[in-house]
């Protein structure tokens, strides 16, 4: 998209906390949001606050400001919806904090000034949302983690698994040693788009950067994605592979360099992270 593209990001912060989304990078998806030239416009975050836990808890009340405060930092703002407590009908107390209204109200009014908007949620509430962001003319875009519902994913112009943005959640399992995401000993996150079942190989495709997204041709020089070969030996889940290749299954792996073609890569140390229904 041109420079003149404007974005606005709301961002579902209970439905990623619940989700997988613990440890999120906010200024990785706000570079995310303005790949190629884009310009953000709203930056906003929706959490819960239990005032009655922070009467109680200091160090509750410190954590979830800290956060708050971070998040700020990088732009964003953060619109805080207080902690309800409700019995059921046994009498036992839930709390509840649902933000979904405020994001959803906010969404439609300011997006008579965006081109695209980036609903980083997971939750199938906002399927309507999207239909009426669509019908206003915007872009939508979804990220989440796990537990996404289908009919959000189906409705939105674009869904990508925030595990599969580069650096925008750290590895599940941590490298001995900090190498740049996409660079030759580092974990990255991606799919498996081809599997040969009568050899028991295969290639994996990641993003190695946050270029043009719909080149999804790797021999395009311009396109951000990578393939990376393998075999099931390296992989250390249990998993049917009868469903390869699938976009469905997430896996988390180690590049190295391929020993089958030279100079290409080859994913080792390969774990089954998330299954999308």
């Amino acid at each position: 998209m041109s420079s003149s593209t404007k974005v606005g990001v709301y961002v579902d912060l209970e439905n990623f906390k619940r989700s997988g989304g613990f440890g999120m990078q906010y200024d990785v998806l706000r570079k995310f949001a303005c790949r190629e030239g884009a310009e953000t416009v709203r930056l906003n975050a929706y959490a819960g606050f239990d005032k009655r836990r922070a009467n109680i808890d200091p160090l509750y009340e410190k954590k979830t400001r800290s956060f708050f405060s971070i998040i700020r930092d990088f732009g964003f703002k953060v619109i805080e919806k207080e902690v309800k407590w409700y019995r059921d009908e046994d009498g036992k107390e839930y709390a509840k904090a649902n933000a979904d209204l405020d994001m959803a109200v906010d969404a439609l009014l300011q997006s008579e000034n965006l081109d695209r908007v980036l609903m980083a949620t997971g939750d199938g509430d906002f399927v309507q949302v999207i239909r009426a962001l669509q019908n206003k003319g915007c872009r939508v875009e979804v990220v989440a983690f796990n537990n996404v519902s289908s009919a959000l994913r189906q409705e939105a112009d674009m869904f990508i698994s925030g595990f599969l943005i580069p650096n925008l959640l750290p590895p599940i399992k941590p490298a001995k040693e900090e190498i740049s995401w996409g660079n030759i000993g580092s974990r990255v996150r991606g799919t498996c788009y081809h599997y040969n079942h009568g050899k028991s190989f295969g290639y994996m495709r990641f993003l190695k950067d946050n270029g043009p997204l719909w080149i999804t041709d790797h021999r395009d020089v311009d396109s951000p994605y990578k393939t990376a070969y393998f075999h099931n030996s390296m992989v250390l889940d249990n998993i049917d592979y009868s469903l390869l290749p699938s976009r469905n299954y997430l896996f988390e792996f180690k590049l190295a360099q391929s020993s089958v073609h030279e100079g290409e890569y080859q994913a080792e140390d390969i774990n089954l992270i998330c299954r999308l229904s």
